[in-house]
């Protein structure tokens, strides 16, 4: 007995089916779009684009930004007791709405170093 002889025979294609644009009309795409149109101000975004801004030229700086910015977020624990974990704290670190540009920033210095300077960064990972 083969298994061949257990498997199917037909094989289904699917494609995708594009529309004209002359068939789409300026009321289907305006359902498609949100009615509300949010409006906020981001009180952060001068200090974000700063910290992006930051240019990593120094190999003292680049070493001092290793050492200051963990690679794991520190607070994150597995509370236990004889042996059982009782609870778990999860990162608290994305609550930072600056997390994403101190990250990049310690990726940057670390990619200085190793490119343009030519050392071992494992030392911070």
């Amino acid at each position: 007995m083969k298994v061949f002889d257990n498997t199917t025979k037909k094989i289904f294609l699917a494609s995708w089916v594009s529309l004209d644009r002359a068939e789409t009309s300026n009321t289907h795409l305006a359902q498609l779009q949100s009615p509300v149109s949010k409006t906020y101000h981001d009180i952060l975004q001068p200090l974000r684009r700063r910290v992006d801004s930051i240019q990593i030229r120094d190999r003292q700086l680049a070493h001092r930004l290793c050492k200051l910015i963990p690679s794991q977020c520190p607070f994150e624990r597995d509370i236990k007791l004889f042996g059982k974990t009782l609870f778990h704290i999860p990162p608290m670190c994305k609550l930072n709405p600056l997390y994403d540009e101190v990250v990049g920033l310690r990726f940057r210095a670390l990619c200085y170093l190793a490119d343009e300077c030519g050392e071992d960064v494992s030392q911070y990972c």
